[in-house]
Protein backbone atom coordinates (compact mmCIF):
# COMPACT_ATOMS: atom_id res chain seq x y z
CA UNK A 1 0.00 0.00 0.00
CA UNK A 2 2.87 2.43 0.80
CA UNK A 3 4.34 1.78 -2.64
CA UNK A 4 1.10 2.98 -4.27
CA UNK A 5 1.20 6.23 -2.29
CA UNK A 6 4.78 7.04 -3.32
CA UNK A 7 4.55 5.78 -6.92
CA UNK A 8 2.67 8.89 -8.10
CA UNK A 9 3.91 12.39 -7.47
CA UNK A 10 2.06 15.68 -7.71
CA UNK A 11 3.27 18.19 -10.31
CA UNK A 12 2.35 21.81 -10.99
CA UNK A 13 2.15 22.95 -14.62
CA UNK A 14 3.04 26.48 -15.71
CA UNK A 15 2.85 27.83 -19.26
CA UNK A 16 3.18 30.99 -21.31
CA UNK A 17 1.40 31.78 -24.57
CA UNK A 18 4.14 33.79 -26.25
CA UNK A 19 7.90 33.97 -25.74
CA UNK A 20 7.52 37.47 -24.27
CA UNK A 21 4.66 36.71 -21.87
CA UNK A 22 5.05 35.63 -18.26
CA UNK A 23 4.49 32.12 -16.97
CA UNK A 24 1.18 31.43 -15.26
CA UNK A 25 0.01 28.43 -13.27
CA UNK A 26 -2.39 26.24 -15.24
CA UNK A 27 -3.19 23.11 -13.26
CA UNK A 28 -1.86 20.26 -11.13
CA UNK A 29 -1.42 16.68 -12.26
CA UNK A 30 -0.36 13.33 -10.86
CA UNK A 31 2.28 11.26 -12.66
CA UNK A 32 4.91 8.66 -11.77
CA UNK A 33 7.86 10.81 -12.97
CA UNK A 34 8.86 14.14 -14.53
CA UNK A 35 9.05 12.86 -18.09
CA UNK A 36 5.53 11.46 -18.05
CA UNK A 37 4.26 14.59 -16.30
CA UNK A 38 5.74 16.72 -19.10
CA UNK A 39 4.13 14.52 -21.78
CA UNK A 40 0.76 14.73 -20.00
CA UNK A 41 1.05 18.52 -19.72
CA UNK A 42 1.96 18.86 -23.42
CA UNK A 43 -0.94 16.63 -24.47
CA UNK A 44 -3.31 18.70 -22.41
CA UNK A 45 -2.13 22.01 -23.93
CA UNK A 46 -1.66 20.96 -27.55
CA UNK A 47 -5.37 20.24 -27.87
CA UNK A 48 -6.54 23.51 -26.33
CA UNK A 49 -4.42 26.55 -27.08
CA UNK A 50 -1.10 27.63 -28.57
CA UNK A 51 1.71 27.69 -26.06
CA UNK A 52 5.33 28.90 -26.27
CA UNK A 53 6.72 27.05 -23.26
CA UNK A 54 5.64 24.69 -20.49
CA UNK A 55 7.22 24.11 -17.10
CA UNK A 56 6.41 21.04 -15.02
CA UNK A 57 7.59 21.25 -11.41
CA UNK A 58 7.25 18.62 -8.72
CA UNK A 59 5.11 20.12 -5.96
CA UNK A 60 7.64 19.05 -3.32
CA UNK A 61 10.26 21.26 -5.01
CA UNK A 62 8.17 24.40 -4.63
CA UNK A 63 8.87 26.29 -1.45
CA UNK A 64 6.34 28.69 -0.04
CA UNK A 65 6.70 31.26 2.69
CA UNK A 66 6.04 30.36 6.30
CA UNK A 67 4.02 32.66 8.58
CA UNK A 68 7.08 34.59 9.80
CA UNK A 69 8.27 35.17 6.25
CA UNK A 70 4.79 36.29 5.16
CA UNK A 71 4.81 38.87 7.96
CA UNK A 72 7.95 40.41 6.45
CA UNK A 73 6.01 41.19 3.24
CA UNK A 74 3.86 43.86 4.89
CA UNK A 75 4.75 47.39 3.88
CA UNK A 76 6.14 49.80 6.37
CA UNK A 77 3.72 52.63 7.04
CA UNK A 78 6.37 55.35 7.10
CA UNK A 79 6.69 55.64 3.32
CA UNK A 80 3.92 58.11 2.54
CA UNK A 81 6.38 60.17 0.54
CA UNK A 82 6.14 57.49 -2.16
CA UNK A 83 2.43 58.13 -2.66
CA UNK A 84 1.47 60.89 -5.08
CA UNK A 85 -1.97 61.51 -3.60
CA UNK A 86 -0.61 64.52 -1.71
CA UNK A 87 0.30 66.31 -4.95
CA UNK A 88 -3.21 66.75 -6.33
CA UNK A 89 -2.94 70.54 -6.06
CA UNK A 90 -0.13 70.60 -8.65
CA UNK A 91 -2.48 70.18 -11.62
CA UNK A 92 -4.38 73.31 -10.64
CA UNK A 93 -1.15 75.18 -9.95
CA UNK A 94 0.31 74.14 -13.31
CA UNK A 95 -2.84 75.24 -15.15
CA UNK A 96 -2.62 78.67 -13.48
CA UNK A 97 1.04 78.91 -14.47
CA UNK A 98 0.26 78.00 -18.09
CA UNK A 99 -2.40 80.70 -18.25
CA UNK A 100 0.14 83.27 -17.12
CA UNK A 101 2.73 82.25 -19.70
CA UNK A 102 3.56 84.92 -22.20
CA UNK A 103 3.34 84.31 -25.88
CA UNK A 104 5.96 85.39 -28.44
CA UNK A 105 3.99 88.38 -29.73
CA UNK A 106 3.62 89.83 -26.26
CA UNK A 107 7.33 89.49 -25.51
CA UNK A 108 8.28 91.11 -28.83
CA UNK A 109 5.89 93.99 -28.17
CA UNK A 110 7.96 94.95 -25.13
CA UNK A 111 10.85 95.99 -27.34
CA UNK A 112 8.75 98.68 -28.97
CA UNK A 113 7.25 96.65 -31.76
CA UNK A 114 7.64 93.45 -33.69
CA UNK A 115 10.83 92.97 -35.65
CA UNK A 116 10.50 92.07 -39.28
Amino acid sequence: MDQEKTFYKEFEVFSKRTPASAFSHQFSLVAPNEELALVMAQENFMRREPVADIWVVERGNIRGLNQDEKASLHRLDNKDYRNTKGYGYLKKKWRKYEQQMLDEKEILSWSGGESK
